[in-house]
Parts: structure tokens; C-alpha cells; sequence
């Protein structure tokens, strides 16, 4: 990363989204931060970014219109937490502004795709933090065997999400909004 080469990056344990503001955007993806450190991750797979981009398109294709989804903005839960979920639904208000970045009150929903190099995070890490951080939906895809979306509500007062369905069809859900995807919506291409 070019902000190596300079002597004020932070020590470990003491990067903030400043520090991260302060990173050139030379169209590298942008590390994550955890408690203060940074966080790599390998660059996705082709299945991983086809099913983020079809799930997208599904998303905005049904969400209601005071909704906007995006992938691959950061969500920033506090000065040492920040996050990049790979797909989210956002209030349309904060998206109309443009921004790098959401705070969680202004995301209904966040989708990580799990791949090989982020499994723990992807399940546990994440999922933990975002509730505690109380964005309502969370959405994770796995695709070890197939894909298989699993759907979690935030239980606000425990701050943990409960798995409202284990879906293998398609996304038929009543909520955040209702909505019918079949599988093969989200399926990338092959022979």
C-alpha cells in the first residue's frame, strides 16, 4: 500500500477511518479496520462478484423506492470499526448524498458472501458486530454446496441475529420487504 511508504501510518491497534480517509484512492480495495486494525482480504472470486451483481440487480429490481442497494461501500460502526459488507440495502436519503461510507442507522441490510478466506468473519465476526451495531438484516451466502442463502433478524433487545430461513430455491421472504427471487436469478453463468 502507498501510505506504508510514509512515516504517520498508524501503529497496529491504532488505525482509525481517518487513517483510512487519508489512504490514496489509487482503485485498490480499501482495507477494513478492527478495533483498530487493519483487515485484508484476498480479492473475490468470479462466483463470489457474479452473485453479489445478480443478487443487486434482484435486490433493486423488488426493494420499495425509498430504498437504494449498493456493494462494496463501507460501513462505518465506530472510529476503529469499519466494514465493507458485500452487498446493502440503504435508506434512499442517506444514498442520494453520495457517500463513501454509511453509519448503520442509515443500512437495512447487509449481505456477505462467504468465500474460503473470510469464513470465520463472514460468520461470526461480522454477523456479531453488525448486531451490535443494530442493522437489522443480515443476509449470509454460502456457496460450498451449492448456494444457500440464509436470512437473520435482528432480536434488538439481545443484540444477536435469529436465522429466520435456510433457503436453497430462491429467496421467498416477507421481509425487509417481500420479495420472490428464484435460485437461478442469482446463479452465474455456465456451460
Amino acid at each position: 500500500m502507498t501510505a506504508a511508504l510514509h512515516d504517520d501510518v498508524p501503529s497496529p491497534g491504532e488505525w482509525t477511518t481517518d487513517a483510512l480517509d487519508a489512504l490514496p484512492n489509487d482503485g485498490r480495495p480499501r482495507p477494513e479496520i478492527l478495533d483498530g486494525n487493519l483487515l485484508m482480504s484476498p480479492s473475490p472470486t468470479r462466483l463470489h462478484q457474479s452473485i453479489a451483481l445478480l443478487l443487486g440487480s434482484a435486490l433493486l429490481e423488488s426493494c420499495p423506492r425509498d430504498l437504494d442497494v449498493t456493494q462494496g461501500v463501507e460501513v462505518r460502526i465506530s472510529r476503529k470499526r469499519s466494514f465493507i459488507p458485500d452487498l446493502l440495502v440503504t435508506y434512499l436519503d442517506a444514498a442520494e448524498r453520495n457517500p463513501s461510507h454509511y453509519l448503520p442507522d442509515q443500512v437495512l441490510l447487509v449481505v456477505e458472501i462467504v468465500s474460503e478466506g473470510s469464513r470465520s468473519i463472514d460468520r461470526v465476526l461480522k454477523p456479531a458486530l453488525y448486531a451490535e451495531a443494530d442493522i437489522p438484516y443480515l443476509w449470509r451466502i454460502e456457496t460450498e454446496a451449492g448456494i444457500v442463502v440464509h436470512t437473520h433478524k435482528l432480536d434488538a433487545t439481545k443484540q444477536v441475529y435469529v436465522e429466520q430461513a435456510r433457503l436453497t430455491d430462491g429467496i421467498l421472504v416477507p421481509e425487509p420487504w417481500e420479495m420472490d427471487i428464484p435460485l437461478e436469478r442469482i446463479t452465474p453463468r455456465a456451460r
